[in-house]
């Protein structure tokens, strides 16, 4: 009888949690002002696209050369997803150069505004890549005890935010980290999520901080298992039960770690009717590049928001140019595939 009263009573705390992610979702996401997106997003993460042109990149259609924002623009992109690292010239940060650093980002960001263009901004948390192999504090970061990371994460995404909206730029939504399956922030000799409440008080001050600094962004938690639903049932059931609010959930697919086109349909297919979130593919390949976007847009309760296609410009990315800046025939796929997303 006590184990039984015990199973239940967790039944009933989760339920509340869970409740109170949904009330959360209606009171600081849409009703805030946050209204959905007008139509499925057709995205590319571009944070490339400085880097390459300082190396002399041209990018071109049929032989003219073309900026590269106005080529996808004209092809059925409606959003872009923009990275930004801490500070990337530290010792083993990103690039001495300081690609992906708030000034680089601000000004990319105009750009993509001025195309006409929504913004996605990816917050990584670190100097360099952060992924679920490799979540390394920033250098300012490194010596913090968790109470003082809690508050450090919350003071960057503040001021982060400010100065877009300084600079006139601002992000409609924001990453809390960047596939974050396996946690963030990793203490010392780390390389997995072995402590919920430092991370979760951390990502709390993250999103407080967002909301705080612009109470229409929408926050996005980001994590890399697009094809691995026990796995990302384990990451939100604790984060739900630890109170961890957002407004969007952002997965990665890779055919290479995730599994096949299937493996992406029934996790998706299953998270859309498990929990409160509407769902965006922030980073995808595929053998068919139709396929992870006709998944989410087929989603049950239209809970499928869209799709950012990884680094479209190359360097790894299922490149819709060429090395030398020339679009491929796969380019010609998106304005079709918008049209119809639109439907």
């Amino acid at each position: 009888m006590k184990s039984l009263l015990t199973r239940i009573g967790r039944e009933i705390g989760y339920g509340f949690a869970l409740l109170g992610g949904l009330v959360a979702l209606c009171c600081q996401g849409w009703a805030a002002g946050a209204a959905e997106p007008a139509s499925f997003i057709v995205g590319a993460d571009v944070s490339w696209v400085p880097q390459q042109e300082a190396e002399g990149r041209v990018f071109s259609v049929g032989g003219t050369n073309q900026d590269v924002l106005a080529i996808l623009r004209t092809h059925g992109f409606n959003w872009v997803r923009l990275r930004l690292f801490h500070t990337p010239q530290n010792p083993d940060g990103y690039a001495k150069q300081g690609w992906c650093d708030l000034p680089h980002t601000l000004a990319m960001a105009r750009r993509a505004q001025a195309a006409g263009f929504h913004l996605l901004l990816d917050l990584h948390y670190s100097d360099t890549w952060a992924d679920p192999a490799h979540q390394h504090r920033p250098l300012a970061w490194r010596d913090l005890d968790d109470a003082a990371l809690a508050r450090a994460v919350g003071d960057y995404t503040r001021a982060t935010l400010t100065a877009f909206k300084a600079a006139g730029v601002t992000p409609e939504i924001v990453q809390i980290g960047n596939e974050i399956t396996n946690g963030f922030l990793w203490r010392a000799g780390e390389t997995n999520l072995t402590n919920w409440a430092a991370f979760s008080a951390e990502l709390k001050a993250g999103v407080a901080a967002a909301r705080a600094a612009d109470p229409h962004v929408r926050v996005m938690l980001h994590l890399d298992c697009g094809g691995d639903n026990r796995r990302s049932r384990w990451f939100l059931d604790h984060a739900v039960a630890r109170g961890v609010t957002f407004d969007l959930l952002g997965l990665s697919y890779y055919p290479k770690w995730h599994g096949p086109p299937e493996a992406l349909q029934k996790n998706l297919t299953d998270l859309a009717a498990r929990y409160p979130w509407p769902l965006v593919v922030v980073e995808y390949t595929a053998p068919t590049l139709r396929e992870p976007n006709e998944i989410v847009r087929a989603l049950p309760g239209g809970k499928g928001q869209g799709t950012f296609i990884w680094e479209p410009t190359g360097y790894g990315g299922p490149a819709l140019f060429t090395d030398h800046g020339c679009a491929k025939p796969a380019l010609d796929l998106f304005p079709q595939l918008a049209r119809d997303c639109a439907r």
